[in-house]
């Protein structure tokens, strides 16, 4: 069975604040100590580069306040994974040459995670408009091809790609896949137990059903239940018995719930 690393997909969220889940009054910039020291997370899932490139400086900054068996694992830039194909742009979608030469931004922006040796692997998040195609699946290729020499992890949000043929595709690429939960939507993934390369991925979204038409900031309130996390123990244990590296990553932020679940989840898996 592979290691297990359970986390969260973010820490620095206002809503844990002030007693939810960091003590009141302690620092903004010693949240990441505290989620690793205090909460007993040894992998974060980083968020905020969906939104921006993170500068070179604060990655820095976040590695050299972890341990030596912390590890990242980042999500792609928006820039580059859901901007090309999002149509609503018009004539602002970026080409898919400019995309992938946001790819090379992105990379040296994450170098300091890669030198301290604490870069887990990349989440490329493609959207719910993002299709199966021969030109989908050679942007996939490309982009896998920038990124090369650090594992790539796919999450698909379109229904379309549950299929075996996805997943013979990821592993002809070389690309992880990443298992999800999401509220049971049309459109939405399903739940698939499977595993594409060396790691296996789960990320934990919540069940919202409400999910197309909450705020953002809402999408994930929700706190699973004793009985829910018990039903994921044996799917969690066959993904880890396939891959060498199994992350679990808690995305119900809203109001703390993920850190409730994530440490939970632990305590079941014997962690």
């Amino acid at each position: 069975m592979g290691t297990i690393r359970i986390g969260t997909s973010g820490f620095s969220m206002p809503d844990w604040r002030g007693g939810v889940i960091y003590p009141k009054g302690l620092p903004q910039r010693e949240e990441l100590v505290y989620y690793q020291n205090e909460l007993g997370f040894d992998t974060l899932e980083v968020n905020s580069t969906y939104y921006a490139l993170i500068s070179e400086k604060s990655a820095m900054a976040m590695e050299k306040k972890t341990g030596k068996n912390f590890e990242f694992v980042v999500k792609g830039y928006r820039g580059f994974t859901h901007d090309p194909f999002d149509d609503r742009l018009r004539d602002k979608k970026p080409s898919i040459d400019h995309a992938l030469e946001d790819i090379d931004k992105f990379k040296f922006s994450i170098r300091p995670f890669m030198e301290a040796g604490k870069l887990g692997a990349v989440l490329l998040q493609y959207p719910v408009f993002f299709y199966p195609s021969k030109e989908s699946m050679e942007y996939m290729r490309q982009s896998r091809e920038k990124l090369k020499d650090i594992p790539v992890i796919i999450e698909f949000r379109n229904s379309d790609w549950a299929k075996p043929e996805t997943f013979e595709f990821l592993k002809s690429a070389d690309l992880g896949y990443c298992a999800v939960d999401e509220p049971q939507l049309p459109r939405l993934m399903p739940f698939i137990n499977e595993v594409t390369s060396d790691i296996g991925y789960l990320r934990l979204h919540g069940r919202n059903k409400n999910w197309f038409n909450a705020p953002v900031s809402e999408r994930y309130d929700y706190l699973y239940s004793e009985e829910e996390l018990n039903s994921f123990i044996p799917k969690m244990k066959s993904m880890a018995e396939k891959s060498k590296r199994m992350y679990i990553l808690f995305n119900n932020c809203h109001t703390g719930s993920a850190v409730r679940n994530a440490q939970r989840t632990k305590q079941l898996l014997l962690l």
